[in-house]
């Protein structure tokens, strides 16, 4: 009787009349079975969450590598734009008057408005107030004239070489004695002009 027919003749219900190989075989069966439950049971169900934590991480820093990647294939870009940004910050300060040359930039704003045709009645220099990297220099200007030579002066303004804003504009007609001998042409133009300076690292407030 071979094996295969040794094998059908098995009765279920009665194994402990199997030959001894059969009872082997079956014991081995059971036993991988057992061992194989309480390996998973206290090995590997115990690792599914670092598994889960392993992959979530692996996920992460492949996206982070893919971005990194995306700017080391940009980096020839992003160092001119760095580039562009340095020499346009350079030109930006180098618009910025000194401490020292203040003083003749509100003459230069102050004759400005006299070149224009307009007459001063307030020059006002006020307080700086100091803010991150620079401090701002506020002026507030009474002129009075015509339109066309408060255009002049904004033009003037805007010409000068260091870096001058126009805040707070505000035109009205110039007082008369009467509202009929009003002259169109007279207006009063009060503004406060605004300049800058750059504080460097070692400047004290």
């Amino acid at each position: 009787m071979n094996f295969l027919e040794q094998l059908r003749e098995l009765d279920i219900n009665d194994i402990g009349r199997w030959p001894l190989l059969f009872r082997a075989i079956l014991i081995g069966l059971i036993f991988a079975v057992v061992a194989g439950g309480l390996s998973y049971y206290t090995v590997v169900r115990e690792k599914f969450p670092r598994l889960e934590q392993a992959v979530a991480e692996e996920a992460s820093l492949m996206e982070t590598f893919k971005r990194k990647q995306r700017k080391a294939a940009n980096y020839d870009d992003y160092r001119n734009q760095l580039d562009e940004i340095n020499r346009s910050f350079g030109a930006m300060l180098r618009q910025l008057p000194g401490e020292t040359e203040i003083p003749s930039l509100l003459q230069d704003i102050s004759q400005t408005g006299l070149a224009s045709g307009l007459e001063e009645s307030l020059f006002q220099p006020i307080p700086e107030t100091a803010r991150e990297f620079y401090a701002e220099k506020p002026i507030k200007i009474r002129l009075s004239g015509s339109y066309h030579q408060m255009g002049d002066f904004v033009s003037g303004i805007a010409a000068l070489p260091r870096i001058v804003t126009l805040h707070n504009i505000s035109v009205s007609p110039a007082p008369a004695a009467n509202r009929q001998e009003r002259d169109p042409n007279n207006l009063i133009l009060d503004v406060t002009a605004k300049t800058y300076r750059y504080l460097d690292e070692n400047a004290g407030e």
